[in-house]
């Protein structure tokens, strides 16, 4: 009698279905089990697809994916529609898959199951109930692995995973390095215990080593399987007392990077359905491990970039107080253009031939770009500049040289390097004994002062453009005076635009936390400005931009100590306005209101501005040269003074004129006699300075205040 006879008297048929071809082949009892005619036939897969069960063949395809990647048998039933949709029997179906490269055949065997009787429950490897509580345990699954960002994380959340009806009570992920498995972690084991098995080689007979070498689970659910298939290292696992494990490759882009352990004290006789959960985690569970491997060797080269590249601001220098942060943006590699530097200026000496503490040059700037490419430049943009101040060139010259010197190593870059780069930078030579301050600016924001009684001021310096734009380039130079105690400040626009804030709202968050500090501790006024920017409670000073940019952030904070008690000093600001930048004199009434913030009377306030206005202009209209302004807030005998110098070095006086009702002009000396409680015009060597004095009003802050 022949096969096929004995498996028809049976109700067992054969089928053959072809992966590459989508040809599946039926003999007679096979196409009548499908509710065909009872002959052999040859039908496309769609063909045989319409008579199952929708939700069937979707279980069938997951189970067969699985016997595939295993090389295990694909088992599960099937209900067969009829061309109506009704549900005619229900089919077992067993098969093997026959692997041919990427392609494969599946041959086995459909085999009717008798329908179960009234109020009996029909016993199914897939339950709804159970298929339910499957989906919702791998969405929990994969969300809480998806979310862990370090090996650590991976491994807890694993270990907590509590699977439906099987958890194991043991695990263990095991790596691969070189030519030894490796531990990576475990739970459910005693510290130590994972010893026989952190360094042990491939070729070894124990059932992970087997699995990493090739790329297929072993499942064994007696202990009477593992001393059978492993008996050179079934002691090593004997003393834990388990009764079934799971052994399962960890896979990623094809490659079997290791091998994750499920075991259980209860016997699990791992049907296709738990197969399915265990294969389905140990997928997610190398693709976390994967994305947490990246990100640690990331955060790896961008401390260790950090370490190379900041610089360590080293002992401290007596007289001086400095701190510095660096925080690169929240994304990918972590590294960026931003950076800071403090260099010892050579000569040991002041520039006005003293023997002092000599002087230091700090410097801050950002390259384009948030990559590796930005932060190979910083490196070497940083390098250069270090090399220019060492060699004792001006703070202009220095910048001049760098800019030379980045627009001709970015020159040739093409569009896959980003095209050429520029860079902002900020350099200031501090004469440390009497804290005189050069400062050149390229396309960077300007420096801000604390002074000793809190108020703070953004130094508006004179510039030119960021470095690497143009090869040759002016930088001009900008001086102003650092009192003792006051606090110097300098930032790349991260630290300022952060939050959705554009520059000059970032300005007004950052000089808030300034006039807050009490300026003593510099390292802990520099956590508190990036803690502003990053911390918990940085979503209340969000900005008033739709969109949040987030930046590299590098600040840097430098005070001058006082030798003995501190007196209490005027509160002076000083710039130029050259006459080729008129648009400059908008900063100098900005930095008058700034310099009288605390003013009690607004009257005098807006008088001020506009006769600080009045003077800066006459100069730049009636004269060749620059307009120099001073102004300093000091105590008289009961209240505050104001006193504001306008100096020039034109030696024509000005004259008090009455200017018509249409005159342009002729106004300055007129509205200085109306408004100020004192002026005058002192002539002087190399020019003449004009000068008022406002004396606050008596409910005014006053001297103590």
């Amino acid at each position: 009698m022949r096969t096929e006879d004995v498996l028809a008297a049976i109700a067992t048929g054969l089928w053959r279905w072809d992966n590459a071809s989508g040809i599946v082949s039926l003999d007679a009892e096979a196409a009548r089990l499908l509710g065909l005619p009872a002959e052999s036939q040859q039908l496309t897969e769609a063909a045989v697809r319409s008579r199952f069960h929708p939700v069937d063949w979707n279980e069938i395809d997951g189970v067969v994916n699985l016997a595939v990647a295993e090389g295990t048998l694909a088992e599960a039933r099937l209900r067969i529609m009829d061309g109506h949709g009704r549900v005619i029997r229900t089919v077992r179906s067993r098969s093997k898959p026959l692997i041919d490269g990427n392609d494969y055949q599946l041959v086995g065997t459909l085999q009717e199951v008798a329908e179960q009787l009234p109020g009996t429950a029909a016993h199914t490897p897939i339950t709804g109930d159970w298929r339910r509580s499957r989906e919702a345990f791998l969405l929990d699954a994969g969300r809480a692995l998806a979310e862990a960002r370090s090996t650590a994380e991976v491994l807890r959340v694993a270990a907590s995973l509590s699977m439906p009806g099987f958890s194991p009570d043991g695990l263990a992920v095991f790596g691969v390095a070189g030519d030894r498995l490796t531990v990576i972690g475990h739970h459910g084991h005693s510290q130590g215990d994972e010893g026989p098995f952190s360094s042990m080689a491939l070729d070894t007979d124990y059932p992970a080593a087997e699995v990493v070498r090739t790329g297929r689970a072993i499942y064994l659910p007696t202990p009477d399987e593992y001393l059978r298939r492993y008996p050179t290292t079934w002691p090593l696992a004997q003393r834990f007392g388990r009764r079934s494990w799971a052994f399962v490759p960890l896979v990623v882009a094809g490659r079997t990077m290791g091998a994750w352990m499920a075991a259980f004290k209860h016997p699990v006789a791992f049907t296709p359905d738990e197969r399915s959960v265990l294969t389905t985690v140990a997928r997610m569970l190398a693709q976390a491990l994967a994305r947490a491997g990246v990100a640690e060797s990331e955060r790896e080269l961008s401390l260790g970039l950090q370490r190379t590249m900041m610089p360590v601001l080293g002992p401290g220098i007596p007289g001086i107080q400095v701190a510095a942060r660096y925080v690169p943006t929240g994304g990918g590699l972590q590294v960026g253009g931003d950076w800071y530097d403090m260099i010892r200026l050579p000569g040991g000496t002041s520039r006005t031939g003293g023997h002092g503490a000599g002087r230091i040059a700090l410097v801050i700037g950002d390259v384009q770009g948030h990559d590796v490419r930005a932060a190979g430049l910083m490196g070497q943009l940083r390098i250069a500049l270090r090399a220019y101040a060492s060699e004792g060139h001006r703070p202009d010259a220095v910048l001049s040289r760098a800019s030379r010197f980045l627009y001709g190593i970015t020159d040739g870059d093409d569009e896959e390097d980003g095209g050429p780069r520029f860079a902002t930078c900020l350099y200031l030579e501090v004469d440390l004994e009497t804290g005189t301050v050069d400062i050149a600016r390229a396309g960077h924001p300007d420096p801000a002062v604390r002074m000793n009684d809190g108020t703070v001021l953004l130094r508006p310096t004179a510039g030119g453009l960021p470095l690497g734009i143009v090869p040759d380039t002016d930088y001009p130079t900008t001086r102003l005076t650092l009192d003792p105690g006051e606090t110097l400040m300098i930032c790349t626009d991260g630290l300022l635009e952060t939050g959705g804030h554009d520059l000059d709202s970032g300005w007004e968050r950052v000089r808030k936390l300034l006039e807050s500090h009490d300026g003593q501790d510099l390292e802990q006024l520099a956590d508190t400005l990036v803690e502003a920017v990053h911390g918990p409670g940085s979503h209340h000073t969000t900005g008033p931009l739709a969109d949040r940019r987030e930046d590299d952030i590098a600040v840097l904070l430098l005070s001058r100590r006082p030798a003995g008690a501190l007196l209490e000093a005027p509160r002076r600001t000083l710039m130029t306005i050259a006459q080729a930048e008129p648009e400059r004199i908008a900063e100098a009434r900005e930095q008058l209101r700034q310099l009288l913030h605390d003013w009690s009377d607004e009257e005098q306030l807006d008088s001020a501005v506009l006769m600080v206005s009045e003077m800066v202009t006459n100069v730049l209209v009636h004269t060749d040269g620059d307009a120099l302004l001073v102004a300093e807030v000091a105590c008289a005998e009961k209240a505050r003074r104001l006193r504001v110098e306008v100096s020039d070095s034109s030696d024509e006086l000005p004259h008090k004129r009455h200017p018509g009702e249409m005159a342009s002009s002729g106004r300055g000396l007129v509205l200085m006699e109306m408004l100020a409680d004192a002026w005058g015009v002192d002539p002087r060597g190399d020019g003449k300075s004009i000068w008022f004095e406002l004396n606050e009003t008596p409910s005014g802050k006053g001297c103590c205040g």
